[in-house]
C-alpha cells in the first residue's frame, strides 16, 4: 500500500533548531510519522520534547551552538549511542539579520553564514559518515528560503547563506546518492515565526506581502509538516537534488 511507503516507523530523526517554530513543527510531524527525535538547540526545547514524548515516541536533546562546528562529531557519536542509529537529518537551524547593505556588518554576515551554511554542510557531512558506515542509506533534508531564489532587501548573509543552501544541496545529492543518500531541501515561503515578526508588525510590509501570497495567508508550521515526512520517507527515494517551495504560491505570482 502506497501509504507505507510514507510511515517513519522505527526511524530516528536529527532536527536543529526545533524548539520554536518550523523546527518543531517539522520535529513533531516526523514524530507523527514515528521517528524518534534528536533535537539539537541553543536551549532546552521543553514544548517540543513535551509534544513528542506525548505522542509516544523518544526525545533526545542535545545543547549546542552549531556556529561551532567542532561539537558536530560529539554530538551525533552522542545520538548513536542513544538510540542506536541515524535514518534522517533536517538542517533547520538558522539565523538572520536586518540592515541595508550599505551598513551591513562584518559580524551580521559571519554569524549567519556560519549557522546558516557552514555549520549545515558539516553537519551533512558527518551525518553521512554515519549514513554510509551504516550501509542503509539515509535523509537529509535542508531548509532553504524564498530567498534562494531572489534577493530580497536589507538581509544580505541571509540571501547568500540561503542561495548556498541549494547549491550544496545539489552538490551533496550528485555525490551522495551513489550510497543512498536522498539530498533535498525545503523553500518556506512567508511563514508566521520569530523570524518574520518584523515584518508582521509593519501593517504596509504585512499588507503587501499578503496581497501577493496566492493563498492569503501567512504558512504556519503545520503547512511544512507533510513535505518534511515525504522527504524524509521512502515515498521520495528517487528524488535528490530538489529544493521544494512551500510558499502559498508565492514564487507563482
Amino acid at each position: 500500500m502506497i501509504l507505507n511507503a510514507f510511515s517513519l516507523h522505527g526511524n530516528v530523526a536529527v532536527v536543529t533548531g526545533c524548539n520554536t517554530g518550523l523546527g518543531q513543527g517539522m520535529a513533531i510531524g516526523l514524530a507523527e510519522a514515528g521517528c524518534d527525535i534528536v533535537g539539537i538547540n541553543q536551549v532546552e526545547p521543553d514544548e517540543t520534547q513535551a509534544r513528542v514524548t506525548a505522542l509516544g515516541r523518544r526525545f533526545l536533546s542535545l545543547k549546542a551552538d552549531l556556529r561551532k562546528i567542532d561539537a558536530i562529531p560529539a554530538l551525533l557519536d552522542s545520538a548513536v549511542a542513544h538510540f542506536g542509529r541515524i535514518d534522517i537529518l533536517v538542517n533547520n537551524a538558522g539565523l538572520i539579520r536586518r540592515e541595508d547593505a550599505i551598513n551591513f556588518s562584518e559580524q551580521d554576515w559571519d554569524d549567519v553564514m556560519d549557522l546558516n551554511i557552514k555549520s549545515l554542510f558539516f553537519m551533512s557531512q558527518a551525518v553521512a559518515r554515519h549514513f554510509i558506515a551504516q550501509g542503509s542509506g539515509g535523509k537529509i533534508i535542508n531548509i532553504a528560503s524564498m530567498l534562494s531564489f531572489q534577493g530580497g532587501i536589507r538581509v544580505p548573509s541571509y540571501t547568500a547563506s540561503k542561495s548556498g543552501v541549494m547549491g550544496i544541496t545539489r552538490l551533496l545529492a550528485n555525490e551522495w546518492a551513489k550510497y543512498r543518500i536522498n539530498v533535498n531541501a525545503i523553500a518556506p515561503g512567508y511563514m508566521a515565526t520569530d523570524n518574520t515578526q518584523q515584518l508582521r508588525a509593519d501593517a504596509q510590509r504585512n499588507a503587501d506581502i499578503l496581497n501577493r501570497i496566492p493563498a492569503g495567508r501567512w504558512g504556519q508550521p503545520d503547512d511544512v509538516m507533510g513535505p518534511v515526512v515525504f522527504l524524509a520517507s521512502p515515498a521520495s527515494d528517487y528524488i535528490n537534488g530538489y529544493t521544494l517551495a512551500v510558499d502559498g504560491g508565492w514564487l507563482a505570482r
